[in-house]
C-alpha cells in the first residue's frame, strides 16, 4: 500500500474535526444529548490456491453512526457519505427515529466523570509496507511449504494474507472526544490431505498487530499440512464419558461462552444461565478470569469502551467466584449497577494457568477426547446446554492413539466449568481471550 494513502494517526484531526461537526449539527437540530463514531479503514486482501491468484482486493471505506436523544427517547442512524448533507439528513434521520420511539429511563449518555481525561499511547498502529506483489508471495510460499511437507497433501483450499489499518474517533455532547489508529495483519493455509480412503481437510493461520510479527509464511503451510495429515484414517468412537480436553484455539470459544452469559444485555433480558450468580463460586478455586485492557500492541487493547468510558484493568472471577458481571451503561442502569466499561465486550481476557503444556494435560487426561475441531453452533445460552459437533484424537494411557471423527460431545456449562482439571501454559496468544488447553473432567461423547 501506497504510505501517502494510509490510513492512520495523521487522519485523526480530520475525523475529529468531523465528530465535532456532526455533534453541533444534532444540538442545531434540538437533540438534548448526543454521541457519534466516525471511522475509516483500508485494508489490502490476497488469496491463492494451488500456486493461482484467485483475488487481489484493496478497499477503503468510511462512514459514521449516530445516536441522539431528545430527553429519554433514542434514535440511531448511520451512513456511509460523510459529507455535509449526508451529516444533516442523517442526524434528521436519527432525530426522526427518537421522536417515535418510547421513553426509556434508562437511556441516555454515560456519567461525564467517567470519561477518561487522557488516553494512553497502546502503540496498536503498525503500518505494513508490502505490495499485492510481495502479499501473493508470502502466500505462494505457504502454501508450496504446505505442499512440500507431506506428499499426501493432495490439494489446496485457499491461502490468504490480509493487512488491514484503520482509525476510529468517538464523541458525545459531554464533550469527550477519543481516538486511536489501529492495525492488523494476518496469513492463513488450509490444506487437504488424501490417504486411507479419506480426505481431510485443517488450517493454521497467525494474526498480529505487526506485519514484520506473523509467523514465517513456511511454518505456516507447514503446520497446516501437519494438522490435515495427522487427521487421516478418522473414526467415530463408542458412545461414552471421559475427560474432555479443549485444544487452546478451541478453549477461548469455553470462556467466550462464559462472557456472553455475563454480558449485561443476556442479564436483563433474563437470557442468561448465569443470571443472578453473582458471588458465586462457578469455577475450582485456582481459576481466575481478569481484563486488561491496556496492554500494547494487545489485539483486545482499547482505552475506552463503545460508551467512551475509560477501560481498567479488573478480575471478573477471582478464586473461582464471579466478582462482576460485563456491563455498559445501558445494561448496567437496566440491572440497578454501574457500568464496568465493557460496552462492546471484553479486553483482553486472561484465564489463570497451570504449567503443564498440551503434552502434559494428555498424559494427565489418560484417557478421553482431545479436541481440536467444533462444528455447529449447539449452546443454548438460557439453559447452559451444550452440544457441539467435533473431531480430535482419541487418548489412551495419555497418548494419542487415532484420530476421531464424527462425534457430538454435550453437557451443560455450569458443570463444565466447575469441572475444569487444568488450564494449560499452551497459551492461545491469536485471541483477545488468552487461554491455554481446558481439561474438563466428565463429557459425554456420542459416536458410533
Amino acid at each position: 500500500m501506497n504510505s501517502a494513502d494510509k490510513v492512520g494517526p495523521q487522519a485523526l484531526p480530520e475525523l475529529q474535526a468531523k465528530v465535532e461537526r456532526i455533534l453541533a449539527e444534532s444540538r442545531r437540530q434540538g437533540a438534548t444529548a448526543c454521541e457519534v463514531s466516525v471511522s475509516m479503514e483500508q485494508g489490502l486482501s490476497t488469496s491463492i490456491r494451488r500456486g493461482e491468484v484467485e483475488t487481489v482486493e484493496f478497499n477503503r471505506d468510511q462512514g459514521f453512526g449516530i445516536t441522539l436523544y431528545l430527553g429519554q427517547r433514542k434514535g440511531s442512524a448511520s451512513t456511509s457519505a460523510t459529507g455535509e448533507d449526508a451529516i444533516r439528513e442523517t442526524v434528521a434521520a436519527a432525530l426522526a427515529i427518537a421522536k417515535h420511539a418510547s421513553e426509556d429511563d434508562c437511556a441516555g449518555l454515560p456519567d461525564a466523570a467517567l470519561m477518561p481525561s487522557e488516553l494512553p499511547e497502546l502503540d496498536l498502529y503498525h503500518p505494513w509496507s508490502i505490495t499485492p506483489e510481495q502479499a501473493i508471495e508470502r502466500a505462494l510460499e505457504c502454501e508450496a511449504a504446505a505442499f512440500a511437507a507431506d506428499p499426501r497433501i493432495k490439494n489446496a483450499d485457499g491461502t490468504s494474507l490480509n493487512s488491514h489499518q484503520g482509525c476510529r474517533v468517538y464523541g458525545n455532547s459531554h464533550g469527550f472526544i477519543g481516538g486511536y489508529a489501529s492495525t492488523r495483519h494476518s496469513l492463513s493455509c488450509v490444506m487437504i490431505a488424501e490417504g486411507e480412503g479419506q480426505m481431510q481437510r485443517d488450517y493454521w493461520y497467525d494474526v498480529s498487530r505487526q506485519g514484520e510479527a506473523l509467523a514465517d509464511p513456511q511454518s505456516i503451510g507447514r503446520r497446516a499440512s501437519e494438522r490435515a495429515v495427522s487427521r487421516l484414517g478418522a473414526r467415530p468412537v463408542p458412545t461414552c464419558e471421559v475427560p474432555v480436553l479443549f485444544a487452546a484455539e478451541l478453549a477461548t470459544g469455553l470462556f467466550g461462552h462464559f462472557i456472553a452469559a455475563i454480558t449485561g444485555g443476556n442479564l436483563y433480558r433474563h437470557t442468561s444461565f448465569l443470571e443472578g450468580t453473582l458471588g458465586q463460586q462457578l469455577f475450582p478455586e485456582w481459576l481466575s478470569l481478569d481484563e486488561r485492557p491496556r496492554i500494547p500492541r494487545a489485539l483486545g487493547s482499547a482505552a475506552f469502551d463503545a460508551d467512551g468510558l475509560a477501560t481498567y484493568a479488573k478480575h471478573f472471577v477471582e478464586n473461582g467466584r464471579l466478582l462482576r458481571y460485563a456491563l455498559g451503561t445501558y445494561s448496567g442502569r437496566k440491572l440497578n449497577m454501574p457500568s464496568t466499561a465493557n460496552a462492546g465486550g471484553v479486553h483482553n481476557l486472561f484465564v489463570s494457568h497451570g504449567e503443564e503444556d498440551l503434552a502434559a494435560l494428555i498424559r494427565r487426561m489418560g484417557r478421553g477426547l482431545l479436541v481440536t475441531e467444533l462444528m455447529g453452533q449447539g449452546l443454548n445460552l438460557v439453559t447452559g446446554d451444550y452440544s457441539r459437533g467435533a473431531g480430535g484424537f482419541w487418548v489412551e494411557n495419555g497418548e494419542i492413539q487415532f484420530p476421531v471423527q464424527e462425534v457430538t460431545i454435550a453437557g451443560n456449562l455450569r458443570d463444565m466449568f466447575r469441572q475444569v482439571v487444568a488450564v494449560g501454559s499452551d497459551l492461545e496468544t491469536r485471541s483477545n481471550i488468552r487461554t491455554g488447553s481446558v481439561l474438563i473432567e466428565r463429557m459425554t461423547v456420542a459416536g458410533s
